[in-house]
């Protein structure tokens, strides 16, 4: 039986949302949902008191397991098998591998933060 995945994003992070659309419509990933943090801080509110800060990197729930970060990103471009989108053809080779994925994700972070500080959008989902 296929689990159950939930996708967590900032919704105000232009490359986490533009990565959560091509995860919904063109990955190929069987029942993924994706959600956006910032328009569904009540059903988040457990993961952000258990440290799961979407600050540091998208979640992704897989039935009782929480990935957290550069370890969500890894583990969803390992499973991407043929994409219909170029872009995500491109970050599935890139961050199939974990080595890889744990030197650049840290880039991503701050790439995230400045456009955020760019919007003029609070980083913290909960201030």
């Amino acid at each position: 039986m296929d689990s159950k995945l939930v996708f967590i994003y900032d919704g105000e992070c232009p490359f986490c949302k533009h990565f959560a659309e091509l995860l919904e419509l063109k990955s190929g990933l069987p029942d993924i949902s994706i959600l956006n943090a910032r328009e569904n801080l009540p059903e988040i509110t457990s993961l952000l008191n258990r440290g799961y800060d979407i600050d540091n990197g998208a979640i992704l729930l897989k039935d009782e397991e929480v990935l957290h970060g550069a370890n969500a990103i890894n583990w969803i471009c390992s499973r991407i098998d043929k994409p219909s989108d170029s872009l995500l053809k491109i970050l599935s080779i890139v961050f199939f591998s974990k080595k890889r994925t744990n030197f650049i994700f840290p880039l991503l972070i701050i790439a995230r933060r400045f456009a955020l500080l760019l919007k003029g959008v609070s980083r913290k989902l909960i201030c």
